[in-house]
């Protein structure tokens, strides 16, 4: 029994040396996770401009920038997979991708930004906290440095959440629909405990259920959703209809547009021959 503990919790190198189970499995969650950096990087990026303050705007720029190079990592480590990462940044279909399915229309005001801030990009980094102690290493060692960088993240969703939390009831009510909007994909999208995240628990790639995972989210939002009045929902996720490859509801995409500019595809067409 020892050994077969040893044996689950022993560093692991590369994909190869994982069941196929679980390699299938560790490699559709870096693709989410890499498809959402890429996303929420561009809604950053739209509110460059749009932000309120001038200040804002140039931290909307730097997170964007921040996302865009966390998912070129994670686009990277696909290669231990055998994926061409020329392919999966430039060359999927919408439908293809596993970005959160929060991020597939754009935030139409400044408070639905910053719920997706202090509250998507939170979730986000919770998930990396998980993985700070994979097992899986060319995914453990990445972890550091990218929640080193998500700090500001977080202190920026939070510091904007209490502002507008305090600013007066238009911005206040405003702020606690797009938490109620918000907060129950979010929930759904750490997903069901299935036999598919056990297997990753069993390989140690993953030590936390997605039940403890969204008890710890809960936990560290809750402070800044009692300032809307918002709660947890009283009751687990609906996991009909969800896809756990790609941690969304099936039948839904990100906009085409957005995915049409995440590829680049108006410029690249200038690098062909």
């Amino acid at each position: 029994m020892a050994a077969q503990q040893d044996t689950a919790t022993a560093d692991i190198e590369s994909a190869a040396a994982l069941p196929e189970a679980e390699r299938n499995a560790i490699r559709d969650l870096i693709l989410v996770l890499a498809d959402s950096k890429r996303l929420l990087g561009m809604r950053y990026a739209d509110w460059t401009l749009g932000a309120p303050e001038l200040e804002a705007g140039i931290a909307c720029a730097s997170m964007a920038q921040d996302e865009w190079g966390h998912a070129r990592q994670l686009y990277a480590l696909m290669k231990d997979f055998g994926d061409d990462t020329e392919q999966l940044e430039h060359a999927r279909e919408p439908e293809e991708y596993r970005s959160m399915s929060l991020l597939d229309a754009a935030p139409a005001s400044w408070p639905e930004l910053v719920v997706l801030n202090a509250l998507l990009d939170t979730a986000l980094s919770a998930q990396f906290e998980s993985l700070t102690a994979s097992s899986y290493v060319p995914l453990r060692s990445r972890c550091e440095k990218l929640l080193e960088e998500e700090r500001f993240h977080m202190a920026h969703g939070s510091a904007w959440f209490r502002r507008l939390a305090t600013a007066g009831e238009a911005a206040r009510q405003a702020t606690r629909e797009a938490v109620d909007h918000a907060l129950p994909a979010i929930l759904q999208w750490f997903g069901p405990d299935s036999e598919r995240s056990a297997a990753l628990r069993d390989s140690a790639v993953l030590r936390e259920t997605a039940a403890e995972l969204r008890a710890r989210y809960l936990a560290r939002v809750g402070a800044l959703l009692e300032l809307v009045d918002a709660a947890a929902p009283a009751s687990q996720p609906d996991f009909s209809g969800f896809r756990e490859d790609f941690r969304r509801p099936s039948g839904t995409t990100p906009d085409p547009k957005v995915i049409a500019k995440v590829r680049g595809d108006l410029n690249r067409a200038f690098l062909m021959d």
